[in-house]
């Protein structure tokens, strides 16, 4: 272990409780989405004929759904949250120990970041794309493919801007037909955070799993294998 800096902790255990929230999220979200059908299909039968027999009934239900499912996404995600935050920042200090080359902003990056005005667009894949190069069991000679990761923050970033447009024009809207969009795009904004919540479980199992395999490859891979290898080297010739 170098001087100075933290031991490595195992974030299996919040990764294991980060996956269960944001598998709750994405259930919460799947409700939303037929909560937002169930909303199409009355408001939408009440437009067919002017509201000339709009069942009123229905269209107090269907909101109150609405308004359940908005509620418990609302939940379920800010509990996601400050789980897969802690879980963050342990793998960020795990990553220290591994290779502090790797990073270009200091672990304290790992909360703070989220928390900057339009920098929190970037500034956490920053962060995580230097926790993966330090993760890498094989070190930063050969780096795992960075595919996951680009995808999950692209799904996290698209569904937050899509959730963030389609809330302002269902609030704002002002007659049927552009009620009726609004509708459309949150039940799409809905669909699309399930995306994102499924690909939030797969990178924090991915990073998880490449930090348990660098760890037991100690805090020098290279170190620790190439003396097998000129053994093995020996041997052949």
């Amino acid at each position: 272990m170098p001087v100075g800096l933290d031991p490595l902790r195992s974030p299996v255990g919040l990764a294991t409780a980060a996956c269960v929230l944001f598998g709750s999220v994405a259930v919460a979200d799947l409700l939303a989405v037929a909560a937002d059908i169930n909303t199409r299909q009355v408001y939408g039968a009440g437009t067919a004929d002017d509201f000339l027999r709009f069942d009123e009934a229905a269209a107090d239900h269907a909101d109150t759904l609405y308004q359940a499912a908005a509620s418990l996404q609302l939940y379920t995600l800010l509990a996601a949250a400050v789980v897969f935050l802690l879980w963050f920042r342990r793998v960020r200090l795990n990553a220290e120990v591994f290779d502090a080359r790797a990073h270009s902003m200091r672990p304290g990056w790992a909360i703070g970041a989220w928390f900057i005005p339009f920098g929190n667009f970037w500034l956490p894949h920053r962060v995580a794309g230097g926790i993966w190069t330090a993760s890498s069991p094989a070190g930063r000679g050969m780096p795992v493919p960075r595919g996951l990761l680009h995808l999950w923050w692209a799904a996290l970033i698209c569904a937050e801007l899509f959730s963030r447009y389609a809330g302002r024009l269902y609030d704002n809207a002002g007659g049927a037909d552009e009620f009726m969009d609004a509708v459309d795009l949150v039940l799409a904004s809905d669909a699309f955070g399930i995306v994102a919540a499924v690909l939030s479980i797969l990178f924090v199992r991915r990073l998880t799993a490449m930090q348990g395999e660098r760890a037991a490859l100690g805090t020098n891979p290279v170190a620790t294998t190439l003396p097998a290898q000129r053994a093995e080297w020996r041997r052949a010739h």
